[in-house]
């Protein structure tokens, strides 16, 4: 492509494109990079150079680009059929991809359903539980509970149970009232000398307080397992999830993992809850669930919550819910097909090896004086810019110090990108070690070069 072209391009994408969580002012004066192709783990420019991909496509690629046998299936169902409607007809390869998730799925999740983002399958979970306590005799259970620094998406119904004061407060007139416990942040909030064991156990009793003063009038508790992402990587203690669990189970309050993030093997296993043993009441799944290839997201339920919405017509009890492309055919054909890598290529036991390339890596940062604190579950991981490492003040927002390395990085041929004063890395499954490798590699370089 040439430069008239780019140019051309990029004047199009300028004058009619409004992208998400981008200042356009910025953007206007700034100069993009365009994507027009991709292969492997790798984004391919306008100008023909190639781009490590360090964040997954905004975290949902899986097994990289123009991976064979995703494209191959795709294809195949295109000389098929490329959408069909589940509001009152059946589709053969969404029952097939539903049997297959439920497969890979914790114990005890037996029903699947689709929708097409992360923030409309938590929207879904929120509404099916709020109705099930409603038509079974709980009517009196109308709150959720959900953790400072939560991010479940950008509906409505899914920012209510949110915590980003800088992503939610502009809307928070439109909003339900939620309870709200405290995010489990070690490094923010743990005290002086304070081990983290000691930290976990006192997390588990300020949150068994909050939720003991509202569990008889609860709904559902939503959690992000073990990392909240768009947070900046805040990693839970060992044991907080389990302790969630056993308490909701205690009270009989349904609980809610939002794995949109966590799921598909980004933690090093299948779904993050599987480290400690967590069966949820409801599961919901989204960006890798195709293999990062077509929008698609499901929510998982127990068959105990299924069986609470059957009765007759007359009763009112559907869930009068549904999206124009449910269990979309292409989509769940390129679910199939990145399960069926899953499988073949061993990748969880490939993610191990790359999450052991990570630990040993790592770490180097922790040398620079601006690198206060770096966070890591499987390939998960967040790097936090300090200003003051003894007393871990941060940059000035304004600042975009963060921001400024991942740009650095880039033209080292490495995407990456930030949340506020963290710089965040979620490489495809992949990839490769010695891709790992030069990603940390970069990220180093780029912080002692702006820093």
């Amino acid at each position: 492509m040439n430069e008239n072209e780019i140019r051309e391009l990029i004047r199009k994408d300028k004058t009619h494109l409004w992208h998400p969580f981008t200042q356009q002012k910025l953007w206007e004066e700034s100069q993009p990079l365009m994507i027009v192709a991709g292969e492997g783990c790798y984004l391919i420019g306008a100008d023909g150079r190639r781009y490590f991909d360090g964040v997954s496509s905004l975290w949902c690629n899986v097994h990289g680009h123009r991976r064979k046998e995703i494209d191959d299936a795709i294809r195949a169902q295109l000389g098929k059929i490329a959408h069909s409607t589940l509001l009152g007809l059946a589709s053969d390869v969404s029952a097939e991809f539903a049997a297959e998730l439920v497969r890979v799925a914790p114990a005890g999740l037996t029903r699947v359903f689709y929708s097409d983002s992360g923030s409309t399958a938590v929207e879904i979970a929120l509404k099916m539980a709020y109705q099930f306590h409603q038509q079974n005799g709980a009517s009196q259970r109308r709150k959720f509970i959900a953790f400072e620094n939560a991010y479940h998406g950008d509906t409505v119904g899914s920012v209510s149970v949110g915590g980003i004061d800088l992503f939610h407060k502009v809307y928070r007139d439109l909003l339900f009232e939620k309870v709200t416990a405290s995010s489990p942040h070690f490094y923010r909030a743990a005290k002086v000398d304070e081990s983290q064991e000691e930290f976990s156990k006192r997390a588990v009793r300020e949150f068994a307080q909050i939720f003991d003063l509202h569990a008889d009038e609860c709904a559902a508790v939503i959690i992000e397992p073990l990392m909240q992402g768009a947070a900046g990587m805040i990693a839970h203690p060992p044991g907080f999830l389990r302790a969630v669990r056993d308490l909701t189970s205690e009270r009989e309050v349904f609980l809610i993992v939002d794995e949109v993030a966590t799921g598909f093997g980004r933690t090093g296993k299948m779904f993050a809850c599987e480290y400690e043993g967590v069966s949820p009441d409801m599961m919901c799944v989204a960006k890798g669930i195709t293999g990062g290839y077509l929008p698609l997201a499901a929510t998982l339920t127990t068959e105990a919550i299924y069986e609470g919405f059957k009765g007759e017509l007359a009763d009112l009890r559907t869930f009068f819910h549904g999206h124009t492309y449910t269990g979309n055919a292409l989509a769940s054909a390129a679910g199939l097909a990145s399960l069926r890598i899953f499988e073949a290529d061993e990748t969880l036991a490939h993610v191990k090896v790359l999450m052991e390339t990570l630990a040993r890596s790592l770490p180097r940062l922790l040398e620079h004086e601006n690198v206060g604190d770096i966070r890591r579950v499987g390939l998960m991981t967040g790097i936090e810019l300090v200003k003051d490492k003894r007393t871990k003040e941060p940059f000035e927002y304004e600042r975009a110090i963060a921001a400024e390395v991942c740009m650095k990085a880039r033209s080292h041929g490495v995407v990456i990108r930030n949340l506020g004063n963290v710089i965040v890395l979620m490489p495809p499954l992949g990839s490769s070690v010695s891709e790992i490798a030069n990603l940390v590699d970069t990220v180093k370089d780029s912080i002692r070069e702006v820093l």
